[in-house]
């Protein structure tokens, strides 16, 4: 039997716009990672290892702890990331100076040097997708981003 409820219809058609917008994110999410690593030139640099690297990149030294809460994933996320980052040589794991219990992650000159090449060029790559955006779009669209991204730093999802 056919399940009535419009939330779970395939096509969503007479879903509230909140209900379709909870849609479209699940179904964009995964795609905009599809055509970020579609761009990807280095194997090194997927956009999961490119997005832990920069707060490293910008902050220096990081505790786990701090990656994980920059970026809204858990713990088993992160421990997965820097292993397979510290195994290709991107990432070091390094005592904290005062907290012998704490250990920090690093990025390596090899790191450093990948992202310094690489990433503007992604980023102007990925970028392309909002080729079809006028001005105005692009900054309307930015800043409903930015109103959500609040939102969600509000609800301790994600941190400032």
């Amino acid at each position: 039997m056919k399940n009535k409820n419009p939330t779970c219809s395939e096509k969503y058609t007479d879903a509230p716009i909140k209900h379709k917008l909870v849609h479209l994110f699940w179904q964009l999410g995964p795609a905009f990672t599809r055509w970020a690593e579609s761009h990807m030139t280095q194997k090194e640099l997927t956009p999961q290892r490119v997005r832990l690297m920069l707060p490293l990149k910008a902050n220096g030294a990081m505790a786990m702890s701090a990656l994980r809460d920059e970026l809204g994933v858990t713990a088993t996320s992160i421990t997965a990331l820097v292993d397979a980052l510290e195994k290709d040589g991107m990432v070091k794991r390094i005592p904290h100076q005062t907290d012998r219990r704490s250990t920090l992650i690093e990025l390596t000159p090899k790191a450093e040097e990948l992202l310094e090449q690489n990433c503007s060029h992604f980023t102007s790559q990925v970028s392309e997708i909002f080729a079809g955006f006028s001005s105005a779009e692009e900054e309307s669209f930015k800043e409903l981003l930015e109103k959500m991204r609040n939102a969600l730093i509000k609800e301790n999802i994600l941190k400032d």
